[in-house]
């Protein structure tokens, strides 16, 4: 079950009847584990960009986790033993293995990266990484906090337990990092989404914004009918899903993509094109979120990095307010909008308003929300100097920033003191 409140069922439908296997990188000393291959929901490739970088910038070796089938027998066979003894050594012992990997070299640091909290017992596919890696940290996205809404299930604390050996825990939900180090012990940082900049920026050559609105996943229904009413009336190109709603309440869309790089590819061309981007806070249709506890949303990170201009509910929150401090960073707009054709017109009467708004979101999107701005903190986090690739990719961002703002910007990614 992710943060949502969707179950994602062990389905022999479902991806992952593949097994477990290591996809070589380039001799470098970081080793991921991905969970690609289990699940391919759209709201999931976010998180295998961020692999995807991470094996770029530091040639890591990458285990896919496989055999769905297998690891689920597993778990049920060891959350069995686990309750009726009490003991964590028992239930290891118990329950049958998964197919997995073993290690042939040693390794600088393990980073598994997690979707969702219950998909944490993939960790039993790699049974040797704390021996062969030398500090271990993992990124969880998603994960229950310290009061689920009704009909909500709490993570499991036999799930938590597999996390007892890292050395550090990073969360992409603020409200979350609490309750995780308490039932681990471990420390815990609060790790906030970001978005593959240089794929994302229009520049240096920027496309025709021909797409007026662009509303994707979560919507309000009465903001989609009032831009509706303007597509039928040939007064703008409105672009949005007819994806058919699922999960608890009808309130999601999503749906399963054959390759998340690809789905990116795709997201990034759309929102490079768009004028307007709805982008509000997670789970924003779902008020019962809120007494969990608001969190920003992917479509920020994006939204930035494409230049769009946003409209929406922000998170009122001080890691949103941190995080986004640029003025018009976000336009406000009430979830449910009926006059959102009004805001629309009056923004398009400001020209000048509008450029500053595109120049300022993609150069504070280079400068600060980058996926390797976050693998600078997990590094900097464990005391592991960057890699080459990382501190040229910086360059770059800053270039594009300096490109963007017209204004040199240096590079703020250095090497920790006393590693070179």
């Amino acid at each position: 079950m992710t943060s949502s409140g969707e179950t994602v069922p062990l389905t022999a439908d479902a991806p992952g009847r593949q097994g477990t296997s290591l996809v070589p990188g380039h001799g470098g000393s970081v080793l991921l584990l991905s969970m690609r291959r289990l699940n391919n929901l759209v709201a999931f490739c976010m998180q295998y960009e961020f692999e995807d970088i991470v094996a770029d910038l530091t040639g890591a070796d990458r285990v896919d986790v496989g055999d769905r089938d297998a690891l689920d027998l597993s778990r049920r066979a060891y959350r069995l033993a686990r309750f009726a003894t009490g003991s964590r050594r028992f239930a290891r012992a118990f329950a049958p293995r998964p197919p997995g990997v073993r290690l042939q070299r040693d390794y600088e640091l393990f980073f598994p990266v997690f979707n969702y909290a219950h998909e944490l017992y993939a960790l039993t596919t790699v049974p040797d990484w704390r021996k062969r890696c030398r500090v271990a940290a993992c990124f969880i996205n998603e994960a229950i906090g310290e009061t689920p809404r009704r009909g909500e299930r709490r993570v499991p604390d036999y799930l938590l337990e597999q996390l007892a050996e890292f050395d550090h825990i990073f969360i992409g939900m603020r409200h979350a990092v609490g309750e995780v180090a308490r039932i681990t012990g471990r420390p815990c940082t609060y790790l906030p989404p970001a978005a593959d900049v240089l794929r994302f920026s229009p520049y240096p050559e920027p496309p025709e914004r021909a797409i007026d609105v662009l509303n994707i996943g979560r919507r309000s229904a009465v903001t989609h009918e009032a831009l509706l009413r303007l597509a039928r009336d040939h007064r703008l190109f409105y672009y949005y899903d007819t994806v058919a709603a699922s999960g608890t309440g009808q309130k999601q869309r999503t749906f399963r993509v054959d390759n998340a790089s690809e789905h990116r590819v795709l997201l990034a061309s759309l929102l490079q094109r768009s004028r307007y981007f709805i982008a509000n806070r997670s789970r924003a249709n779902d008020p019962e979120s809120t007494t969990v506890g608001e969190e920003i949303s992917g479509r920020f990170y994006e939204g930035a990095a494409a230049g769009t201009i946003m409209l929406g509910e922000a998170p009122r929150t001080d890691e949103f307010r941190t995080e986004f401090d640029w003025p018009d960073a976000v336009i406000p707009l009430p979830f449910d909008s009926p006059d959102v054709g009004d805001v629309l017109a009056e923004l398009d009467r400001d020209p000048h308003r509008i450029a500053r708004i595109r120049r300022d979101n993609v150069c504070n999107a280079a400068l600060r929300h980058d996926w390797v701005h976050r693998l600078r903190t997990v590094f900097e986090t464990v005391g592991i100097p960057p890699t080459e690739a990382m501190l040229e990719r910086e360059k770059r961002l800053c270039a594009l920033a300096t490109m963007t703002s017209g204004t040199p910007v240096a590079p703020r990614l250095r090497s920790l003191a006393g590693t070179g």
